[in-house]
């Protein structure tokens, strides 16, 4: 066994990791985690209160076996529109400082899947968890974490799959073993086969009504026959039961031989934290000893010799997709070489900055001026189907706008001037040199994550980084290297691109279907007037430059010090007729940071449910107005947010303390300013429509809007708002509406972190004179009141409005004083209803 101590990296990491080889091959990181109470290494005695029990369950967005699940943008495509969100900042199970957590990367994927079993990979992750030889109940693990205030989770990527889990500390011990029996002894027995196909199918279902993996199923049939790009990796209960009981192959006999030849040690990266260095060395060592090595020592399996998988007549054409949402978007696609060992120069990461920046001179920001799009995505996400031993995806996704729709063509002609723009000046040092600074300090000061988060990253990061880098490698920006940058930019010429064009208006006109998820699509050459003005001498942009240098970067990292007595919850150090502010200073985490929130009271918004789409409508063209100023503080991480609340607008502002101020300036001064051109205000109308649509046709967004509409007073549904928005409004109204909206307000703030109460009362300051309002006539309630629902129980019945969603969706509510019950069913295309 071998073992080398990996020194924490910044002086906010209060952890010691020590890097371990076991003998059967095994490679850990055990990660001892020194913040918080109790660091005395003793995991039964760390003084935690054995009656605490976590009550919340975590909320499992994905089911388990996210198979490539990783895209560029939010999968709604929805514009704007941002709802309140009580939980947000939440850890997911509380105190995560009471959390001990690990998680195990296996060097396999569904690259590795047989042929005549597509799927395999996925349907074993699923399978091991299925009792083990020590511990046979099937959920027994499940029922344990559960009940210890904790949560567990599985994917399936093309190369790797993970497991990970978290429990309370005190259960840590346990947990671990009960966890490590499914690597060492899994039952994996046969009566659960029927069973967990029916899980696999069921996460499938889920999935195919999402564009994000319709797109991805579509671009990897798009590969060379016989690349492990166009398998299917999610498998389905075609593909894991019906054709092999036709072609009668042994599923079970399959399963468990997949297993014994990949689930070996030596494949095998495990990360773990917890209290203590000692007790956690001897629990791993002990628990982990055990997982097998396979009797013939195999190399892992390798798929870097298969290259330019897409280097395909297929290729470089332009396919139109029907998507399901209503969203016209433009993907622009190159596949390049495998770019992971450039991890230290990350030449995609400072190609993908400069594409996807919003400020003036940027792409987005010419497109914007011509209402061309609304939002612009572009890069890698380093997930299995963007990056792996195959090739590196560089991809440019682009939402459009009706206009924009009609004008593709010349969007496209301005995203190939950019690049070549970029490959005529060559790599800056000055411009790598400043995202290096903005990664290192958002490294070096960033907040404690969740053990369960760090421990799924640095188990996956050992499969991919020497051991130097497994704490850093994906994160940090080592050393500048204008060859390798130059090299991969050369590679995204017009002449090696794919274009996927996205509208609704395509349907009728795409005679084509993908295989899997029934994607509608039609193939045709670039258009040849296109072609040669590409690859001939394409002319340069004089609307195109490259971004100046970035005031909002912060240098300033001194902690302030306290000049109000400290106390556990914020206190009012402000109050008047038109506002209060809150204020606490932060004295536990000590950095160099801070939350700003403000709620912007009005009583017009509610009126009627013209008012609430005239407000919608405001938030997002102010959003789009502060697109450009604001998005050099968003890149040096500073965070803002504008939401439409319910009564008013919410605009949090967090980051750094030093450039803070000047962000929040910013937003009050478009706020007091607000402006809109009738082009601008017809292409967000028209965006918000397709946003409404959007909601609608998704059962848990349908579902949520008619509990609250049955629960609620005065609450405007999002079918009235709809209705009032496709009756007609223009610009005039809008800046109507703003003028009334901004007249009479209250503003409710919070300051929170690195500053004191004096720097604090100057944000409440600067809200009151500069958007110069009147106090309001009359107090406003920022919350609905609910209706108190008749002694019974009630049953609500809503058809989908999707046709194509074969899933229910099912709400139950409880008035708990009332001791009162109501469901809400949210039935498929056939009206029938699941409980």
């Amino acid at each position: 066994m071998k073992q080398q101590t990996l020194c924490a990296v910044s002086p906010f990491d209060f952890t010691l990791s020590r890097y371990v080889v076991l003998d059967n091959g095994l490679r850990a990181l055990l990660i001892s985690d020194y913040s918080g109470p109790s660091a005395s290494g003793d995991e039964d005695s760390d003084g935690e209160d054995e009656g605490e029990e976590e009550e919340e369950e975590e909320e499992d967005d994905e089911s388990g076996g996210d198979s490539e699940d990783g895209s560029e943008e939010d999968d709604d495509d929805d514009y704007g529109v941002d709802e309140e969100d009580d939980n947000e900042g939440k850890k997911k199970k509380g105190n995560a400082e009471k959390q001990s957590a690990a998680a195990l990367c296996v060097g396999v994927g569904s690259f590795s899947d047989p042929s005549d079993l597509p799927g395999l990979a996925h349907f074993l992750e699923h399978m091991v968890f299925m009792g083990s030889e020590k511990y046979p109940s099937e959920n027994g693990f499940d029922a344990f974490l559960k009940k210890h205030g904790g949560s567990d989770n599985a994917s399936t990527d093309c190369e790797r799959t993970i497991f990970q889990f978290d429990v309370q500390r005190k259960s840590f011990k346990e947990a671990l073993d009960r966890w490590a029996q499914f690597f060492i002894c899994p039952l994996m027995i046969r009566d659960a086969i029927d069973r967990e196909v029916e899980a696999v199918d069921s996460e499938y279902q889920l999935a195919k009504p999402s564009d994000s993996h319709r797109k991805e199923m579509l671009f990897g049939s798009l590969a060379k026959p016989g690349h492990p790009m166009g398998k299917f990796c999610w498998g389905n209960a075609q593909t894991l039961k019906q054709e092999p009981k036709q072609k009668k192959i042994n599923v079970y006999k399959r399963l468990r031989a997949f297993w014994k030849k990949y689930y070996s040690a030596h494949y095998m990266t495990l990360a773990v934290q917890s209290k203590g260095q000692e007790n956690l060395f001897h629990l791993l060592y002990i628990k982990s000893q055990s997982i097998r090595l396979t009797e013939i020592d195999l190399p892992k399996a390798d798929f870097s010799d298969m290259l330019d998988p897409f280097d395909t007549p297929a290729f470089n054409k332009l396919y139109r997709v029907v998507p399901v949402g209503k969203v016209h978007a433009l993907n622009i696609t190159w596949a390049l070489p495998p770019q992971e060992k450039y991890y230290r120069v990350k030449p995609l990461h400072y190609i993908s900055w400069l594409i996807g920046h919003e400020g003036t001179g940027s792409i987005l920001s010419v497109l914007r001026k011509k209402c061309w799009a609304l939002a612009l995505f572009g890069g890698n996400s380093e997930t299995g189907f963007d990056q792996n031993t195959t090739y590196s995806i560089f991809s440019i996704s682009i939402t459009l706008t009706d206009e924009g729709f009609q004008n593709f063509y010349q969007v496209t002609h301005l995203v190939f001037q950019y690049l070549k723009m970029l490959q005529t000046l060559g790599p800056q040092k000055r411009i790598y040199e400043e995202i290096q600074k903005i990664e290192a300090n958002e490294f070096h000061y960033q907040e404690q994550i969740d053990p369960i988060e760090y421990v799924e990253d640095i188990c996956e990061n050992m499969q991919l980084f020497p051991k130097d880098d497994f704490l850093t490698g994906d994160q940090l920006m080592f050393e500048f290297n204008p060859e390798v940058i130059s090299a991969a930019l050369s590679l995204l010429t017009p002449e090696k691109a794919n274009l996927m064009l996205l509208s609704p208006e395509h349907e009728g006109q795409c005679p084509l279907r993908e295989k899997w998820f029934g994607t509608q699509y039609s193939i045709e050459d670039i258009e040849q007037e296109w072609k040669e003005r590409w690859t001939g001498n394409l002319e340069l942009s004089g609307d195109l430059h490259l971004p100046a240098e970035n005031k909002f970067i912060a240098t300033d990292f001194t902690l302030k010090p306290s000049d109000c007595p400290d106390t556990e919850f914020p206190v009012r150090i402000a109050d008047s007729d038109r506002g209060c502010l809150w204020y606490k200073k932060d004295n536990k985490f000590k950095i160099p940071k801070a939350y700003i929130r403000f709620h912007v009271i009005s009583p017009v918004i509610q009126q009627s449910a013209k008012n609430v789409v005239m407000f919608d409508l405001l938030v997002n063209i102010l959003g789009h107005n502060l697109a450009g100023p604001a998005y050099e503080a968003e890149v040096a991480q500073l965070e803002y947010k504008l939401v439409a609340g319910e009564h008013g607008l919410v605009i949090k502002v967090k980051g750094f303390n030093h450039k803070l101020p000047l962000l929040f300036h910013v937003i009050i001064d478009h706020l007091a300013d607000f402006a809109a051109s009738p082009d601008v205000f017809s292409m967000f109308a028209e965006q918000l429509k397709k946003t409404y649509f959007n909601i609608l046709i998704k059962p848990e967004k349908l579902g949520k809007d008619v509990r609250l509409l049955i629960l609620e007073h005065s609450r405007w549904s999002m079918v009235e708002k709809y209705q009032a928005l496709t009756a007609g409004l223009n610009i005039n109204e809008l800046m109507e509406f703003s003028q009334s909206f901004r007249a009479e307000l209250y503003a409710e703030g919070l300051v929170q972190g690195n500053f004191s109460s004096a720097e604090s009362k100057l944000f409440l300051q600067y809200v009151t004179e500069k958007l110069q309002f009147s106090k309001l006539p009359a107090e406003v309630p920022v919350m609905f009141r609910v209706v108190e629902l008749p002694l019974k129980q009630h049953i609500c019945k809503v058809k989908s409005l999707n046709k194509g969603d074969a899933n229910s969706e099912v709400t139950v509510y409880y008035q708990v004083r009332l001791h009162l019950c109501c469901c809400c069913f949210l039935s498929d295309a056939h009206g029938g209803t699941v409980l």
